[in-house]
């Protein structure tokens, strides 16, 4: 997917075990829309080389859990797990 970086977020790590970054990148077309995509563990670090503004491609797993709060509503979060990150002129290098 096709993307412009809008926001980078720093990695927080949210236990010993478990650190994340989280960037909104804008889908551009008829309707532009603003998303937020998360990056964890060692995949943080993929999005240093990147700035605002810069046009990216991205893969990414949407993923989604449930949680069930002490007052016993359940809850569903969906999260959008980048995996891969390239550069546009890059990837267009590449046609042949």
């Amino acid at each position: 997917m096709k993307v412009r970086i809008k926001t980078k977020g720093e990695t927080v790590a949210v236990s010993e075990k478990f650190k994340k970054r989280e960037f909104v990148a804008t889908v551009e077309g008829s309707y532009p829309q603003d998303i937020q995509f998360q990056l964890s563990q060692d995949k943080c670090s993929l999005l240093d080389n990147f700035q605002v503004g810069e046009e990216i491609e991205i893969e990414y797993n949407l993923r989604g859990r449930e949680w069930t709060n002490p007052q016993g509503e359940t809850k569903y979060f969906n999260t959008l797990e980048v995996w891969k990150i390239g550069r546009v002129e890059d990837l267009m290098d590449e046609l042949p």
